[in-house]
């Protein structure tokens, strides 16, 4: 039965003793073995607010090669509105073979604080290379070809 207990606690609503225009967003929550606590479940405060994340550092930062692509079937396969990883193309995709799925980057020189994502895959002759994909094929000739330094997160 103590296990039991642990695995499905019993709880219990209780009366409040607040007002009318508390008691309405405000219930009281008791079990059998502590005091009662508070829930106020549609009025958030400050202090039950989750804190802001800060800036991270980079967890590395490298120098590579860098070109552009757009969704024609020439520059990818014959679905080029999907990437290697099953996602539709959008702004801020970018291919990469030597980073992982979902690898959050940013390009400082080229981009500043854009957060791009690695959802594509390039030839595997590409390795050490970043693809950044573009709407229009006029803005990837325009991005051309170029060293980029290159911030993981």
């Amino acid at each position: 039965m103590l296990i039991l207990q642990f695995i499905f606690p019993q709880y219990s609503y209780a009366y409040s003793d607040v007002g009318e225009n508390e008691a309405s967003s405000s219930f009281w929550l008791t079990n059998n073995w502590q005091q009662p606590i508070i829930f106020d479940i549609f009025n958030i405060s400050g202090k039950n607010k989750l804190p802001e994340a800060g800036p991270r550092e980079p967890i590395k930062k490298i120098k590579v090669l860098a070109t552009a692509y757009s969704s024609t079937v020439d520059q990818t396969d014959s679905d080029p509105f999907t990437t290697a990883n099953g996602k539709k193309v959008k702004d801020g995709i970018v291919a990469a073979n030597f980073l992982p799925f979902g690898t959050k980057i940013k390009l400082p020189g080229v981009a500043g604080d854009k957060v791009f994502s690695v959802e594509d895959r390039m030839n595997r002759r590409f390795n050490e290379r970043i693809d950044i994909w573009f709407s229009t094929r006029e803005e990837a000739v325009k991005f051309g070809v170029k060293y980029v330094e290159v911030e993981i997160y």
